[in-house]
Parts: structure tokens; sequence; C-alpha cells
């Protein structure tokens, strides 16, 4: 408890942010998105995922763009939230933190989640949309250049711990954002592997 107290986590209001930023995470926006139009639920085909990519490939880009608008709401409505009640940078951090982890393990769906990248997207547009918008310029960037959004999120995620460096040099965001960073590769681990063997899905191809 004293570990806790001393980031700052010694009130009601703070807890309570946390734990509502986890919660908000744990909503799917791809299984719900799919129920509302009629459509599959992603956890049953494609990569089984429930995120934008996955229900591009296997519902479409209005599904899709539902889907990823959702995810990263999640991200930037608790940061927002925790900014405008003045929360400091400690708890700011592991509000952002909780939101991401809702969406990778949600209490919902039986803790098995999507891989986070629009969620955290979400995150680095609430802290600061100049980090956001430079995470943005360097996914469409990738993507434009190798199609494949995996490697796109990839490359992003790495970057995003030195922008916030460069930009705000806050310790509390920049450890936050390198621990995002980890799991995001631990996420992404198969599409490593099918990446490096070359089997990597590019953007725009459905599932057959």
């Amino acid at each position: 408890m004293d570990s806790f107290i001393a980031l700052g986590i010694n009130d009601p209001k703070s807890w309570g942010l946390i734990v509502a930023a986890y919660l908000i995470g744990s909503i799917s926006s791809a299984v719900i998105t799919c129920k509302l139009m009629g459509l599959e639920d992603p956890r049953l085909s494609g990569s089984k995922n429930p995120g934008a990519t996955n229900v591009l490939r296997n519902a479409g880009k209005k599904a899709a763009i539902i889907t990823l608008i959702g995810d990263m709401f999640k991200g930037v409505l608790p940061v927002l939230v925790a900014i405008y009640l003045g929360v400091d940078y400690n708890v700011l951090a592991l509000v952002a933190f909780a939101a991401f982890i809702g969406h990778l393990y949600p209490v919902f769906l039986k803790f098995k989640g999507g891989k986070g990248v629009a969620t955290a997207l979400g995150v680095y547009l609430a802290l600061d949309w100049r980090i956001g918008l430079a995470v943005i310029v360097i996914w469409l960037l990738t993507a434009a250049i190798f199609r494949t959004s995996s490697l796109s999120a990839l490359i992003a995620s790495f970057c995003a711990p030195f922008l916030i460096w460069q930009i705000s040099s806050n310790q509390p965001l920049i450890i936050m954002s390198a621990v995002l960073t980890l799991m995001l590769f631990w996420r992404h681990r198969s599409n490593i592997q099918n990446l490096i063997s070359g089997a990597e899905e590019r953007i725009g191809k459905k599932n057959s």
C-alpha cells in the first residue's frame, strides 16, 4: 500500500478513475459494432481478434471505421477526464495504462481482447495532440510503404516513448508509454513471426 501512496494513489478519486478507465477499456467496440450491424462476431472469423483490422478484413470499411473510432475513444475519454480533474502525472499514467489494459484483457469478454493499437493511439491523442498526430503520421507512412497494418503499428508504437520524451520529458508518461510498447509487441508476437516468414497479410486483403 505504501508504494501506491508514493505514486499518489491515496484517495478514492484516483482509484475510481483507474477502475473506470479499465472498465471503459473493457467495452469491445468491435463486438458491439458487428452485433448492431448484423455482422458476424469478429471473434469467430479471420484472426479472431476483436479489433478494427480484423473487422476490416471480414466486415468491411464502415464497420472497421466505427470500431476504430470506438477503440480510440476508450483511450481518449478516461485520460481527458483525468486531466480535467487535475490528477498528478503518476495517476494520469495509471489511468491511461488501465484503459489500455482493459482493451487487452476485458472483464466483459473473459479477458480475451484486442491488441490495443487504437486504444493506445487514443491515449496519446488525449495526452498531447502532437504526440498522437506524430504516431498517426508514422503509422500512415509505414502503411503506405509496406501495406502491412501490424508492422505500421509496431513501428509507430516503438516511436511513441521517444516522442513523449522529446515533447514533454515527463517521466511517468514515458514509462507508461514504454510499457504500452512492450505489451503491444507481446500481443503482436504472432504477427512478428508472420512478418519474419513473409506470411503476414497486407492491408486491403480480405479473408476468403
